[in-house]
């Protein structure tokens, strides 16, 4: 810790709970609060309890889906769901400052093979400094971090002149519902810190994130008479080639913020289903993906050259020529977003890293993928992405985060709490 810590400052970090820090993320990983599922909605319910302990205002509400999937910037979903549950937790306003957002998402995507985990996901595993479980990075120890430097900083005592408002929402994973429900409620701020896995880096931009599906016809016959059919699967590979080239395409010249990594806009197919009978050759074949968005770019424009890549494939192809694949676009669809270029979120936010750990500020850089971040700062708030865990770890069954990052975190999210709304 640095001399840059005032006396209040102090007292606040010193009254952050460790012991408490590993205790509740182990309560809400025990929850298998997957995107779209009841326990999505119990975990809000138990996060509700938290924050009216914490004696803060909390608006627990049932979001009116049918309104919500009828907006025109509605951002799309993929799980189905029956309900979901908005959640936001503010301090009392006790004076003319801003409002700081703290925001984190409560679902989890679904663990996949059991058998590439070791034990139960959901029965959490803690080691020395390390919790092992499903959602321990994406993203529970995030929400951990925001509920302890609540927590710390009422122990403290500390009178602020503005407000901090905690958002927790469902559906990120598939879209960003719960975001956009909480925002359409009415619930806002002046700037938005975002505690997804980092790894103690300012992620000040993101990438987008655009649902596929490609359908494509083939012709039905018997195994043993393919010459008189089409398959399907055949069909689709020129496309596949296709989409490469065009992957290829579109990540030249990324961005600063993004190129460090090796494919800043990934276009990957996840799923391809194709037949019903092993003797039969498949007659439709779809594919299902997501499409990367380059930084500032317009979705429609990403769709438009991955709807032209499918085309001139086709275009090109004997089969395909007469019998096209369609392009549609199901689930999730996530613009990009950025923090503006020096805007004072990132050094505020920064210079609390540096103060807690004593050494420089951490990066900025930007993600490959999409989240709510496009939502809030598509609102009108200022919004970065600060958290604890890394993000390679999320998703697989190597799930983990380190205690001491989440920590870390914690006592990095008083300072920059304290000195966003300011203190009486």
């Amino acid at each position: 810790m640095t001399a840059n810590v005032s006396d209040g400052e102090a007292s606040a970090l010193a009254a952050v709970d460790e012991a408490g820090i590993v205790r509740i993320l182990q309560e809400l990983l025990s929850v298998p609060s997957m995107t779209g599922s009841a326990a999505e909605s119990e975990l809000q319910h138990i996060l509700a309890r938290h924050l009216e302990r914490l004696d803060l205002d909390v608006d627990l509400w049932s979001m009116n889906l049918p309104e919500l999937r009828a907006h025109p910037r509605f951002p799309g979903g993929e799980a189905p769901r029956t309900e979901a549950w908005g959640l936001v937790g503010g301090t009392r306003q006790q004076g003319d400052g801003p409002i700081l957002v703290l925001q984190g998402h409560v679902d989890v995507v679904p663990p996949g093979d059991l058998a590439q985990w070791e034990g139960d996901p959901f029965r959490p595993r803690v080691g020395a400094d390390v919790v092992h479980g499903r959602g321990a990075c994406d993203m529970k120890a995030g929400v951990v971090a925001i509920l302890a430097a609540l927590a710390a900083i009422r122990r403290a005592g500390s009178k602020l002149r503005g407000q901090v408002s905690a958002h927790f929402v469902v559906s990120e994973e598939d879209g960003g519902l719960g975001a956009f429900g909480t925002l359409e409620r009415g619930h806002t701020g002046d700037a938005c810190i975002i505690t997804e896995p980092t790894s103690g880096a300012l992620m000040t931009a993101n990438a987008g994130a655009l649902t596929f599906r490609i359908e494509v016809p083939g012709r039905a016959t018997h195994g043993s008479t393919r010459y008189a059919g089409m398959s399907a699967v055949d069909a689709y590979l020129p496309i596949h080639r296709a989409l490469a080239r065009l992957e290829a395409r579109r990540n030249t010249g990324a961005d600063p913020l993004v190129a460090e990594y090796p494919i800043p806009y990934p276009l990957s197919v996840g799923t391809v289903r194709a037949g019903d009978w092993a003797s039969s050759v498949p007659d439709l074949l779809v594919a299902e993906g997501r499409l990367g968005v380059r930084l500032g770019e317009d979705p429609a424009q990403a769709r438009t050259e991955l709807e032209a890549c499918v085309a001139e494939a086709c275009a090109d192809d004997p089969w395909l020529r007469s019998h096209p694949a369609t392009v549609t676009w199901p689930g999730g669809q996530f613009a990009s977003g950025r923090l503006h270029a020096g805007h004072p979120l990132a050094a505020l936010v920064g210079d609390a890293h540096a103060d807690v750990t004593g050494g420089p500020r951490p990066p900025e850089r930007g993600a490959p993928y999409g989240s709510d971040l496009r939502l809030y700062s598509g609102a009108g708030i200022p919004t970065l992405q600060y958290g604890p865990g890394d993000v390679r770890l999320a998703h697989g069954p190597q799930e983990q985060v380190h205690i001491s990052e989440i920590v870390t975190v914690t006592r990095a999210l008083v300072l920059a709490t304290l000195r966003a709304v300011g203190t009486k």
